[in-house]
């Protein structure tokens, strides 16, 4: 008598995934640059409409860096919500991000933060939305959640790295830490096994910000919650 064989979970329908394996299925991404860190992810790249944390080790560990090659891949606007300094014209240019596409939010109370970024992710005019929190609550980040799963963007929360010891909804969950020529990248949480290893991505462009171009003096225009705020013009 012949023996019937139960199908695998992956042939039944490409959401299912065992939990020794990455994610796969349906998962949409957009891809790293980085092969050797794609290939640590789900989908091979960073998830779209998902939520992401980047538990950095301090602001400027090369972060930036890590996420430019995807995010100059975009067609549509990246909207950055309070970040911890003004964003540098000529550093995203060099990095591959046009400026132009950049929206700089200025929001001082946390909650009015949180709430630019859902009603971003919602409206869908933005390929992109990175939001700088230094403390958020869970149910805080549930809600980014849900409307990100409702939305085709890339939302990219960045949180200091001592926050990776609290639990969170994220399904990708990385802590950046610099490394010499580059940076050491811990995948804290994906949908698969659990990440075991010593993961260096050599970032590009290096931290010298040559170039042969010529130095762009477009400005930001920053936007205050509720109000327009005045130019504050980079060199």
């Amino acid at each position: 008598m012949d023996t019937v064989r139960a199908p695998l979970p992956e042939s039944i329908h490409p959401a299912l995934w065992r939990a020794s394996q990455l994610a796969r299925g349906r998962v949409s991404t957009v891809d790293t640059g980085y092969p050797v860190l794609s290939q640590e992810l789900p989908g091979g790249g960073w998830p779209i409409g998902a939520l992401t944390e980047i538990l950095a080790q301090a602001p400027g560990s090369g972060e930036m860096r890590l996420l430019a090659p995807a995010l100059g891949t975009l067609k549509a606007s990246v909207a950055f919500i309070e970040p911890p300094c003004h964003p540098c014209i000529q550093g995203l240019a060099y990095s591959g991000i046009d400026a132009d596409k950049i929206l700089l939010l200025r929001a001082k109370r946390s909650n009015d933060q949180l709430w630019s970024a859902e009603q971003i992710l919602k409206a869908g005019t933005c390929d992109a939305a990175l939001l700088w929190q230094t403390h958020a609550r869970a149910d805080s980040l549930r809600r980014l959640l849900l409307a990100a799963r409702s939305s085709t963007s890339l939302l990219f929360v960045f949180r200091p790295i001592r926050e990776a010891l609290d639990a969170s909804p994220a399904e990708l969950r990385v802590a950046v830490r610099p490394a010499e020529g580059g940076v050491n990248v811990d995948i804290i949480k994906r949908k698969g096994p659990k990440f075991e290893g010593d993961l260096t991505v050599n970032v590009q462009p290096g931290a010298a910000l040559w170039s042969a171009h010529g130095r762009s003096r477009r400005a930001f225009v920053p936007f205050e919650f509720g109000v327009p705020a005045a130019s504050d013009a980079l060199a």
